[in-house]
């Protein structure tokens, strides 16, 4: 199989940024036993000596942020306004992990008893692949690669090819911080036929998982040939559920950044909105004060709010599921903006949309949009509400906005997904 020459498309001009050349399936081959290698040396380093390591690297991660932030805005299309905001919570969240390893990472004493010690230790388990998207890749790295350094692990990343400086920059930096060389890997791929053959290396000791449904379940069907874990977080359609009680202008506010931020392409994005029909009305009218006032264009403006969607393919899947809400006689509800309606021309622009009138007929709303979707749908009390958010085979988060936050938290037992918000959503908690 020949070599690949894997290349980034801008999202804003749709031309070339970047290219890499993939591994030959050999060198692929290869990748786990010189990270086993690495590891049976790095494993016998002391907890104290690996976290002074991420110590400094996220200390250097900080002091790059400008670099890193100006580099996802070329690669991804987020506003530059808002993208150095990941690297610092992406180290925000590395610093917590660092804090608490000690005491994550200590035995745990067993039941005592006269002549006996007991104790459960956790001890490394080797190299550990990482798989991580585009959309946060800073803050999606970190989740996995550092737990999995101050626990003595070797690591082998792969980047999405549409942000591949990513996982170049992170091995460089860790390695000024003092690790090991090959104790971090990484590689470029776009062939699914190398990646499976990665996956099913027995070398490989945990395989982490970022990304689209489809491509998760891909990596579990490569993974299934042998006993291994494999840790999948994958697509959402995040409802968000607005009670009568709520201040209405905040309440829309919340909602516009929750959906529309980073274009809709957030794992937790709120996708499927629903509305007391007591406050439809005021609530829909107060969505659209809010969306007059934001701006989509270039994203190296610092005055853009929204920018691109990743690629034309998203582009695509987005005006369907807007053209098939429509054909099924939902209404377009934006308000009149100028910059929604003179995009630049060359990009991937989706202008936030604001559609009412929406029913669980329409893929709208039960498809993963990812795209900048604002999807309304009145709702006559709480029962309701529950039962169409529940109504998904998605179950990531989802929001409860209310005053009351006693019926809020009762209402929380009642929703079907990992994490529920009161009053928040789309919140990537630097500590949790």
């Amino acid at each position: 199989m020949p070599l690949e020459v894997i290349t980034t498309i801008s999202p804003s001009t749709n031309q070339p940024v970047l290219t890499r050349n993939g591994l030959s399936d050999s060198d692929v081959a290869l990748l786990p036993a010189i990270s086993t290698q690495a590891f049976n040396a790095f494993r016998l380093t002391s907890l104290q000596e690996r976290q002074a390591i991420v110590k400094k690297a996220l200390n250097l991660i900080n002091e790059k942020q400008n670099v890193l932030a100006k580099e996802l805005t070329e690669q991804m299309g987020r506003p530059i306004a808002y993208t150095a905001k990941e690297i610092t919570t992406a180290v925000t969240r590395g610093e917590y992990l660092l804090k608490i390893s000690g005491d994550a990472l200590k035995d745990t004493e067993g039941e005592p008893e006269k002549g006996f010690k007991r104790y459960i230790r956790k001890t490394p388990i080797g190299p550990v692949l990482i798989l991580f998207a585009w959309n946060y890749p800073y803050l999606i790295l970190v989740n996995s690669l550092i737990p999995a350094l101050l626990a003595g692990n070797s690591v082998i990343i792969k980047p999405s090819p549409q942000t591949p400086t990513i996982a170049e920059q992170m091995q460089y930096i860790f390695y000024q911080a003092g690790l090991p060389e090959k104790v971090i890997q990484y590689f470029h791929c776009g062939s699914l036929t190398r990646l499976e053959s990665i996956v099913r290396s027995p070398q490989i000791k945990l395989v982490c998982f970022t990304g689209s449904v489809a491509g998760g379940l891909q990596v579990q069907r490569a993974a299934a040939d042998r006993v291994v874990p494999v840790g999948l977080e994958l697509g959402g359609k995040d409802p968000a559920y607005i009670r009568e009680d709520v201040d209405v202008k905040w309440a829309a506010e919340e909602i516009v950044d929750g959906a529309v931020f980073n274009s809709g392409q957030s794992c937790c994005s709120i996708e499927r909105v629903y509305v007391a029909e007591s406050i439809h009305d005021d609530f829909i009218s107060a969505v659209q004060d809010v969306l007059k006032s934001y701006k989509l264009g270039d994203p190296f403006d610092q005055s853009t709010n929204v920018g691109p969607v990743v690629s034309k393919k998203s582009a695509d899947i987005i005006k369907a599921h807007v053209k098939d809400a429509i054909a099924k006689c939902a209404i377009d509800s934006t308000p009149e903006n100028h910059s929604f309606a003179s995009p630049p021309v060359a990009g991937n622009y989706i202008k936030p949309t604001l559609l009412t009138g929406v029913t669980h007929d329409m893929d709208i709303m039960n498809e993963e949009t990812f795209g900048p979707i604002i999807p309304v749908m009145k709702v006559g009390n709480d029962e309701e509400a529950v039962r169409l958010m529940n109504d998904s085979e998605f179950g990531l988060t989802a929001s409860i906005w209310t005053k009351d936050a006693a019926k809020g938290e009762e209402l929380v037992e009642q929703v079907e997904a990992g994490t529920v918000f009161i009053n928040r959503c789309d919140f990537p908690s630097p500590v949790s």
